[in-house]
């Protein structure tokens, strides 16, 4: 018993160990294609490229298809992110504190929103932005995106701005603060780890979604996301430049984890305490 019990701590790790190569593989393996030439590529199995070339990172950077790809996507994200978070913030904070006729209903009926498939709403949304002239526009895909993004935001901080407690507002009131003051200068700081792990998932599903980005943008507006699906020309699929693409746009995620990684870890161990 003592034998298993002192072993334990390594088969984890080792365990541990085994799922991570077993998640950075495919990362591995995306790097490895982005830098080999379609030959190599599909020619025999190699796990090391026999030979490195940057010509399809060079292709994304001088070709205006690809690198407006990423600058349309990263528009409606950073749009889709800011209104969710906007509107979110202030709507679950009064889910939190206050109690009013309808309260539950409303809650609810923003989680099925969230529930309701995209596609669902492709052709109201599709009609409705052609009357209006937003189609083919980054804001179509953002506005979009927030009828899912903002109900799941709601969701998320509502429940870590319930842990608050409500004496902290209290005490701000005594001591003379204005709401405003309290709000912005306590309240949101205290809950930070809640707005990093909501902005993580609102960027994400706006990042990653594809069907409603495909359906609202026309020439002028393709998100990467619709461009890495079209990378079929006379010769073939592009299999170098379509992974390097993929490396391309698995960073803005990294990066974003990489900024928001202290208040991220602090928000699923409050959720998770809560």
């Amino acid at each position: 018993m003592n034998r298993l019990t002192t072993n334990r701590p390594g088969i984890s790790r080792g365990i541990l160990i085994l799922y991570g190569v077993y998640l950075l593989l495919p990362l591995y393996w995306l790097l490895s294609m982005s830098l080999r030439s379609n030959a190599d590529i599909v020619g025999e199995f190699s796990f090391l490229p026999p030979t490195t070339t940057l010509a399809n990172f060079a292709e994304i950077f001088s070709n205006p298809v690809w690198y407006e790809g990423f600058i349309n996507s990263l528009s409606y994200v950073t749009i889709n992110t800011l209104i969710s978070l906007a509107v979110a913030i202030p709507a679950a904070y009064a889910f939190s504190r206050y109690r009013f006729l309808g309260d539950k209903q409303l809650f609810f009926w923003l989680l099925t929103n969230r529930m309701a498939p995209p596609a669902v709403f492709l052709l109201p949304f599709f009609q409705l932005y052609s009357a209006v002239g937003l189609f083919d526009t980054p804001l179509a895909v953002a506005l979009a995106h927030c009828l899912f993004t903002v109900p799941l935001s709601v969701w998320i901080l509502e429940g870590f701005f319930s842990g608050v407690p409500t004496e902290l507002d209290e005490m701000a009131q005594i001591d003379g603060h204005s709401f405003l003051y309290f709000f912005v200068r306590v309240f949101l700081p205290i809950n930070r780890g809640a707005i990093g792990v909501t902005l993580f998932f609102c960027f994400m599903f706006s990042w990653v979604e594809l069907l409603l980005a495909r359906t609202l943008s026309g020439a002028s507006s393709k998100p990467i996301v619709v461009v890495m699906t079209r990378t079929v020309s006379a010769s073939g699929i592009d299999w170098g430049v379509l992974a390097a693409a993929g490396v391309l746009t698995v960073l803005p995620g990294v990066l974003v984890v990489w900024f928001v990684r202290k208040d991220l870890v602090k928000g699923f161990a409050l959720g998770r305490v809560s």
